[in-house]
Parts: C-alpha cells; structure tokens; sequence
C-alpha cells in the first residue's frame, strides 16, 4: 500500500489523522452522514402533525427543563450557486422575506404555547440560521426573527447563536449589526478562491470581501468563525485549490469544514449547469483532498471527524477532548444531545425519541400556518434498538472508539450477543487497518478516520436491511 500521509499539529492531543489513498479509493462508497439515526430518508408520512404535538407535551410533561436548541431555515438566496443541494427559493424579492417571517413567527408561537407554561421551561443553549442564504433577510425582518424567538424562548447568557453568511452580500455594518443581536459564532461560505472555478459555479467572490466580513466579525464579538471548502469542484485543479488552502489558512478561521462534491444532477436541477468534462478526474479529486490535509494539519488544525477541522483551542476541538462532542443535524455540536425546535420549510427537529421534518414548499408552509396546524411533513418515532444504534453510532463517530463495558452499562445488553453481525461485518475493516476490536474497545484508527463513515455504517441496520447505500452521498 502507498504510505500514509499523517497530519496533525503538535500541541494537539488528538491522534493524527492518516491519509491511506489505498484505503479510501477500497472504501470510497455512498454512505449517510449520520447527523441522525436512523437517517432521514428512513422519515415516513405516517408520522405528521398529530405525533409531533405529542412529542412536544411528553417533553413538557417529563423534561421541561432539559436544554433547547433552535434551528430557523431562511431559503432565500439572491443567486444561484451551481454546485448547491440545499432547499432554497431563488429571489431579489424581499417582500418574499418578509412574508416567510410573518409565517415562521407563526411556527413559532404554535409550538412554544405547546410547550407552557414559560416559567417551566429550560434556556435556549443553541440558535442556528441556516439556509438558503439567512443574512437575505433586510435588517427589520432580521430583528423581527431573532425578537420573536427571544420572546417566545428564554435564552442562555452564554448561549451558542450562529449564522451562515455569503460575504458577497453583507458589509461590516452588517455584522456589527448581527452581533448587536446576539449572534457570537458565524460561518462563511468560500468553496474555492480560484476565480475559474467561481465561474464555472457562479459563485465569483473575492479574498478581500471574505477578509473584511471574518475581520469584522472578530472585531464585533464573534467567538468562532468556520470557513466552508469544497473540493471536487469544476476546473478545480491541485495547484489552483493549493494556492486557496493557503490564502485561507492565512485567514486562521477557527473551523473549517472541507466538503466533497458530489454531483448528482438527476437530484438538484442546479447541479445540471455544471458540465461533468470540467469535473476534475478520480484521481486529481484524491490528490485535492490528500493536499488539504496535509496543508490543514501542518497549519495547526485537529482532525475532528467527517469534513471537519479546528484549531486546538476551539470548541469543537476541546469538546472532543473531553468526550462531549455530539452530532445533530446542523453537523458535530458541543452542547448536550439537546431536543432540537426546528422551524421554516424542510427545517428537521428533534424531540425526545422523534424526528420530524417540515414541508419543503412554501404554499404547503402557509397552507398549513394558515388552518393554525403544524407544517410537520413527516417524522419519525425511534424505536428502543435504534436508541442503541443512535448511541453507538454518535459515539464513533464523535469519539472514534466505543467502550464495550461502558456501553454494556448504559443500554443493558450484553454486546457481543447483541452485535454479533456488526462483530462479524467489522472484522473485514480490522484486517485493512481501519479498526480494532478487542473484548472491552472499538477504536478507530489513525487511517481509518477519514472512513469513520463506513465504521458507523456497520451498527445501521436500516441501511442493511434495506442495501439503500446508493441514495447517499460518497464517503470521500
């Protein structure tokens, strides 16, 4: 096999992280990402309004107090990026925006009376805008979410609340103004620096714009700032996404979260603009990827999992440290596995033992808003295998190993009888390295991080009895 590249900082106590590419090209199959377990395309229709409002009175009745997260979907973006798979509604239209608020103010008082009294209820410890594009919204619409949330939801003082910015479209005023609102944690989307690459993904966004949006943000509060990367791109090349990878590490953003491209035009009718010959080859793909690590690794960051990188200090690097990192749907978190109120269209929740998820359109969101019901599409309600599941899952996922007599404690079951197939399935992937496996520890090795997905994959019985790999993204 070709060497391992390893990259990892010195002052980092987590392991390095090692780039085998025998290994990933062996095991660079479609995998789901497990921000949830079971995943979502496991939701069905049976589970709807109804359900949801029983998951909310449990947890009003047996857990008031546990800690919330929120998640607002804002869809509106004024450009189309090609590359993009969110659900979005491409507008200049900000009467669009406004109405969307009225609405997911709506949302919002439906659940939060559901959840009463107010003096029962437990501190917001997480707020997430997502998109879509959120800092879409005019500075009154903006004010008029965050209000409403804040009225609806006690918030903590040290409370994580973040947002997702495109640079083009927002100056310094404008993240002044978000941190007068509370917002301390920003993401800012860069993909490439590459102006070719731009181009073929519409999406032409300069260094000194990204520069002046991170530097305001630092300089009005703003504890972490992520960066998002994409490799895979069209007209991406090595020496191309080289020269951004040290453009940005040169901004020393806190995270950086380094995803792959996967085109699927039969899925997201954007990605049909992107022509497949400019696609970079198999092989120059894995060569991107294998020069980000080892540039990422020798500029300080921590490998945390998946597509994530941070810098030691960070929260993300210290909650791994200390075995808190958990993941939910906006990727890995460091708070508490929290009940997740989702609101706006296709927005996923979580409640107790529930998933739900929104309508995706918005004339079926004010439909619904308009007869005072729940949006709620679909869900679903897990069962007591899946907690199970969910629990090993996260935890190789976030930890990478999983402690045999630990978990044994938590569910009451005698591991080996339990997973006896997943016993059997992963000795495969100890053979190649990827893991190993005594009687008290699962660990995940240095060269099997990056593949952490296909470890995680073992413990799925949803994927295994339905062989549904195909409907996800690649591993790598």
């Amino acid at each position: 096999m070709t060497p391992p590249i390893s990259a990892a900082p010195a002052e980092a106590t987590a392991a390095p992280l090692a780039f085998d590419p025998d290994l990933v090209r062996k095991y660079d199959q479609s995998g789901p990402r497990y921000t949830s377990y079971p995943t979502a395309d496991r939701f069905h229709e049976a589970f709807g309004p109804a359900d949801y409002v029983q998951a909310l009175l449990a947890r009003r009745e047996t857990r008031p107090h546990d800690a919330l997260s929120l998640y607002v979907h804002v869809p509106f973006c004024n450009t189309l990026c090609y590359y993009c798979a969110c659900n979005k509604v491409i507008t200049r239209d900000h009467g669009r925006s406004a109405k969307y608020i009225r609405y997911v103010a709506r949302e919002i008082d439906i659940v939060s009376s559901i959840l009463e009294p107010e003096s029962t209820r437990a501190p917001v410890a997480q707020l997430h805008l997502g998109g879509g594009t959120p800092t879409f919204l005019a500075r009154d619409e903006m004010s008029a979410l965050v209000g409403h949330l804040r009225g609806a939801f006690p918030f903590a003082p040290d409370a994580e609340v973040s947002i997702e910015v495109d640079p083009r479209k927002v100056d310094t005023g404008t993240i002044e103004f978000l941190g007068s609102l509370g917002f301390n944690r920003i993401s800012v989307g860069v993909q490439d620096f590459d102006p070719v690459v731009q181009k073929a993904v519409n999406r032409v966004q300069s260094e000194a714009e990204t520069r002046a949006v991170i530097e305001a943000a630092r300089a009005n509060g703003f504890v972490s700032v992520n960066t998002d990367l994409i490799y895979g791109l069209p007209r991406q090349t090595l020496a191309g996404f080289s020269a951004t990878l040290d453009r940005v590490v040169d901004i020393s953003p806190d995270r950086i979260a380094l995803y792959s491209y996967a085109h699927v035009p039969h899925l997201f009718k954007p990605q049909r603009r992107i022509l497949v010959e400019e696609l970079p080859p198999p092989e120059e793909k894995l060569a991107i990827l294998a020069l980000a690590i080892g540039k990422l690794g020798a500029a300080g960051y921590v490998y945390i999992g998946m597509d994530h990188f941070a810098k030691p200090g960070d929260e993300l690097a210290r909650a791994q440290r200390d075995r808190k990192l958990h993941r939910n749907f906006q990727g890995y978190s460091t708070k508490p596995d929290c009940d997740l109120l989702a609101f706006g269209i296709s927005a996923i929740g979580k409640v107790g033992r529930t998933y739900v998820q929104n309508v995706r359109t918005l004339d079926e969101y004010y439909d619904r808003l308009d007869a005072r019901a729940l949006p709620a599409l679909r869900g679903y309600a897990l069962t007591d295998d899946d907690l199970v599941r969910r629990d090993a899952i996260g935890r190789l996922m976030c930890d990478f190993d999983l402690s045999i007599p630990d978990f044994e404690a938590r569910h009451g079951v005698v591991f080996p009888r339990a997973f006896a197939a997943e016993l059997v399935a992963l000795a495969p992937l100890a053979a190649d390295g990827l893991v190993e496996v005594t009687p008290s520890l699962i660990r995940v090795t240095e060269r099997g991080r990056l593949l952490v997905r296909t470890v995680a994959m073992v413990f799925d019985r949803h994927l295994r009895e339905a062989r549904a790999a195909a409907r996800y993204s690649r591993v790598i």
